[in-house]
């Protein structure tokens, strides 16, 4: 492993000299965070960024990447405006005395996100200033194992050397390859539409497509949810899927499984969409929330030698190096686990790695996560299916199902629900899930018990909040069900 400090030798034994430490090639996230703590280590660090601009593209991006710009940050603005909508119906039981009709702005919502976007776009460029972090506006590619071309907005190009090249160039939506698919819609411009939808169709069954399904649903449209599989949310644990779906047509959302879109067709009253099984449904707008894919396409990395995998990810070791020792990549580039904390992660340990003298390794155990559907999931560690299939021996495992506080009085029939996955001869909890009003705000303390190891004892003599949901995790002593070691897990929905 190639770390500063080994520097470059020429054929004649010289020193090799470069006009950069670290180039790094992406602006979001994980390069910013690599970018910032490697110059403050001492590194002479360049950056370069795409022009921004809210709808992503080949020639289009901005500093702060896609979570600040048009992911996770425009997404929770909007989470939170359509959240008051049910708040507002909850309200009328707890005494508020509201008219019957409440009007909703949506390009004032709009334009406050907006506002608060080009905001953090200021803050990050700030950030890479106050580092002594040199930022280019411009389209960066990889021309030798040194040496890194940006093309300015001019046209004109620039060319420089660097001991390393960090790739931090993330990833884009995409679209399915069906006849109209130019009628659909991505999640870049679904998170700037000039005017909000009154009918809108999803396809996609991911955290994208039942956040904005959420979203547009509490913001008073009408949604249609076209899904492949059974249940919403593959890959998370089965029973929290079936809560989710639950909750989601509870708040009114009209769900379609094992549907997939066939064709769209342009026609007066709005976008004809044909599904697989001949239903057709007219929309104003049809969102693609059909998974993404990795930034890597005009780096020329090929040419330079850098490895990809099948779906034009760069590979790369457990220090996020690839395959030529000058080059790293962090962040959804490399398609390991696509999140804005676990890019940041690996921003860190790479800083460390190669200029601070500490060489770490990014753990991706127990690290937890949500979908900010409307109410929200989150989960830490093992999914029961994922524990059945990993252990040596049986599973315990500890739900709990009920009206929150807060629902008995405003009379709304929806249910939070936890759940504990533990294994029976250590007593070790392997994972925690929640689904419910405030997950993700509790989930993160659990998550802090899960990587130190916390075992269900420790829980069960954890003294809970009261009143609150998340005393519940502390309150759980009944097993709903054993699972024998390498028997299917059964729900109970």
């Amino acid at each position: 492993m190639l770390i500063d400090g080994e520097l470059s030798q020429t054929n004649d034994g010289s020193e090799t000299q470069f006009e950069y430490d670290l180039f790094v090639i992406g602006a979001g996230s994980g390069g910013v965070r690599a970018a910032r703590f490697s110059a403050n280590s001492g590194a002479k660090v360049g950056i370069c960024e795409l022009p921004y601009h809210p709808i992503s593209s080949e020639v289009t991006g901005g500093v702060g990447g896609t979570c600040v710009l048009r992911g996770c940050v425009p997404k929770k603005i909007l989470v939170y405006g359509a959240a008051f909508r049910g708040e507002i119906e909850d309200a009328r039981n707890y005494g508020w005395e509201l008219n019957e009709k409440v009007d909703f702005n949506w390009k004032k919502l709009l334009q406050k996100k907006t506002d608060e976007i080009n905001r953090l776009n200021g803050i990050y460029k700030r950030l890479l200033s106050n580092a002594g972090v040199k930022l280019f506006e411009g389209e960066g590619k990889i021309v030798g194992p040194h040496e890194v071309e940006i093309t300015q907005l001019d046209g004109t190009k620039l060319c420089y050397s660097a001991k390393h090249i960090l790739i931090a160039t993330g990833s884009r939506a995409q679209r399915p390859r069906i006849p109209g698919q130019e009628l659909g819609i991505t999640s870049d411009e679904a998170l700037s539409l000039e005017e909000l939808p009154k009918h809108a169709v999803v396809l996609g069954g991911g955290y994208i497509a039942v956040e904005f399904a959420s979203i547009w649903r509490g913001l008073g449209a009408t949604v249609d949810l076209l899904f492949r599989r059974e249940l919403p949310l593959r890959g998370f644990d089965d029973e929290m899927r079936a809560v989710v779906a639950r909750n989601l047509e509870g708040r009114g959302i009209n769900l379609h499984p094992r549907t997939n879109i066939k064709e769209l067709i342009k026609t007066e009253g709005g976008v004809k969409v044909i599904t697989d099984h001949g239903e057709e449904l007219v929309a104003d707008v049809v969102l693609f929330a059909t998974g993404r894919i990795p930034n890597s396409k005009r780096l020329n990395l090929e040419a330079v030698g850098v490895e990809l995998d099948g779906t034009g990810a760069v590979k790369v070791d457990e220090y996020s190096q690839t395959n030529i020792p000058s080059i790293w990549a962090v962040g959804d580039v490399t398609n390991r686990m696509n999140l804005t904390p676990v890019a940041l992660m690996e921003g860190t340990f790479f800083a460390n790695t190669v200029f601070g003298g500490k060489p770490s390794k990014t753990d991706y155990s127990n690290i937890p996560y949500a979908v900010f559907c409307i109410p929200p999931l989150s989960v830490v560690g093992h999914s029961e299916e994922q524990a059945i299939e990993q252990a040596n021996g049986d599973i315990l495992v500890f739900t709990s199902s009920f009206n929150a506080m807060k629902n008995t009085i405003s009379g709304r029939q929806e249910k939070s629900v936890m759940k504990l996955v533990v294994d029976a001869e250590t007593d070790k909890v392997l994972g925690a899930s929640m689904c419910g009003p405030d997950a993700p705000e509790i989930m993160q303390g659990i998550a802090v018990a899960l990587k130190c190891g916390a075992t269900k004892a420790q829980f069960d003599s954890t003294v809970g909040i009261h009143p609150s949901a998340a005393e519940e995790f502390v309150t759980m002593r009944s097993v709903t069900r054993r699972v024998a070691a390498g028997n299917k897990p059964k729900t109970n929905l």
